[in-house]
């Protein structure tokens, strides 16, 4: 299925979803409360079938007040490829988990709460994976300081 095919097919499950006009591979931004049915669907529709939750980040738009969760799904039985896109408050870092579409999310998502501070709702384990328990901040916020950082360049 081609990028133009795959995003029209994804759109009718959800219509909703915006796709990205510039991008190097299909790309879709979905509301955070549509995240998990739609996730679902994407999964266990045979003729999309996205199985692997390859990878899963956040992007800090610090001056958009924003985060922009990323999910870059595989479909192992098609071979095609989709960039999920979230945006979530900065503020207020929520988002439904979606370990259980992915269960490998378990861990992606600690990461990116680990990094950024993303709140997952429903996550059954969400705690520091990289950083000590007692570790103050979240070190991969562009507002990110603490004592032992080189001076930012001006």
């Amino acid at each position: 299925m081609d990028a133009l095919n795959l995003i029209a097919a994804v759109q009718a499950l959800h219509p909703a979803a915006q796709a990205r006009a510039q991008s190097d591979q299909p790309t879709l931004t979905v509301a955070a409360d549509a995240l998990v049915a739609l996730a679902t669907q994407l999964r266990d529709d045979p003729d999309l079938r996205f199985d692997l939750l390859e990878t899963h980040t956040a992007v800090d738009w610090l001056e958009e007040d924003r985060f922009e969760l990323l999910y870059l799904l595989t479909s192992v039985p098609h071979g095609h490829r989709l960039l999920l896109a979230v945006n979530i408050d900065r503020d207020a870092p929520v988002v439904p988990t979606v370990s259980q579409v992915w269960p490998i999310a378990e861990w992606l998502e600690r990461e990116a709460y680990d990094m950024f501070g993303i709140l997952y709702d429903g996550h059954p384990d969400l705690r520091r994976l990289f950083l000590e328990d007692d570790w103050v901040g979240f070190p991969l916020r562009k507002d990110y300081e603490d004592d032992f950082m080189l001076e930012r360049p001006e």
